[in-house]
């Protein structure tokens, strides 16, 4: 029986993703030795073995002697960190994401101008710790899953001005939830500054992984185990309801998974690049022909 395979549009790099990378593979081309990112480049542990086997090695410790050229990863890092770095002597490739920067910059300019500054993500990944160093001790992180909002209320009654900005991969139709959460409880605030820092490219993945999701039998949903846009997207599809498999590469797939289902829908984290897609796709026709 002929399957029927759906490959979500807009699957695997995003802009600022894909941008890194590219950086990256230049950078090795043109470098042969001395080259190291602060963490690794994007969340996806086979594009970072490639680099490793072009001579660009993640690492989280400087060690200053070894250093020639550092490369930062594609979700910043802190503003302390990197002033640190620029006192190493070394060449330093900013591969920032430009919406992850744009964030940085608003919450640095809220702080400056006595605004407390909320922000919408995951207080653990690293890029909302980078956004957090630029707005300032005082800031918070409203992670997406507290409902309560217990960190709102910790915000001092005497700041009468609140601006909001939000980690780039946030769903927007959770980030609409908290604000509107936020806006009702802290009426007693003069004024609230809404910025939006959303990923448009996340944003119409998540949107046409949906839209698939609810037509097909199966889900394959292919990226890092580490990437939180990725497990995002296997989170979406359960919640659907459909079966769903988060998987980082096609040896993972298993023929059982497949085999019984008429329509296979397959889409991939914003780490997840195309040649990796490629070959699930050809494992799951491998094994459904």
């Amino acid at each position: 029986m002929q399957k029927n395979i759906v490959l979500v549009e807009g699957a695997g790099f995003c802009f600022g993703v894909k941008r890194a990378i590219d950086i990256a593979f230049d950078v090795a081309r043109k470098h042969k030795d001395g080259v190291f990112t602060l963490g690794p480049i994007i969340h996806n542990p086979q594009v970072v073995e490639r680099l490793k086997d072009l001579g660009v090695y993640p690492v989280d410790e400087i060690l200053q002697n070894t250093i020639k050229t550092l490369i930062i990863r594609a979700h910043g890092i802190p503003k302390e960190k990197f002033n640190e770095l620029k006192k190493l002597g070394c060449e330093i490739i900013d591969a920032t994401c430009p919406f992850v920067k744009k964030a940085q910059n608003l919450a640095e300019k809220l702080a400056s101008e006595g605004y407390q500054v909320l922000i919408i993500g995951d207080r653990e990944h690293p890029e909302v710790k980078g956004i957090f160093s630029y707005a300032g001790e005082k800031a918070i992180v409203i992670n997406h899953a507290d409902n309560k909002l217990k960190e709102a209320k910790k915000i001092p009654i005497f700041n009468k001005k609140i601006g909001i900005i939000q980690q780039t991969t946030q769903p927007m139709s959770k980030v609409k939830e908290i604000m509107n959460k936020i806006i009702n409880s802290l009426n007693e605030f003069e004024e609230i500054r809404i910025f939006n820092t959303l990923c448009n490219f996340t944003s119409r993945r998540l949107e046409a992984t949906e839209k698939v999701a609810k037509e097909v039998d199966v889900m394959i949903v292919v990226g890092g185990k580490n990437s939180a846009n990725t497990t995002q997207l296997a989170n979406l599809c359960k919640k659907i309801g459909v079966k769903t498999y988060h998987i980082e590469d096609a040896q993972e797939i298993d023929k059982k998974w497949v085999n019984s289902a008429k329509k296979i829908g397959v889409t991939a984290g914003a780490s997840t690049p195309q040649w990796i897609i490629d070959e699930v796709i050809d494992k799951i026709k491998k094994f459904t022909n």
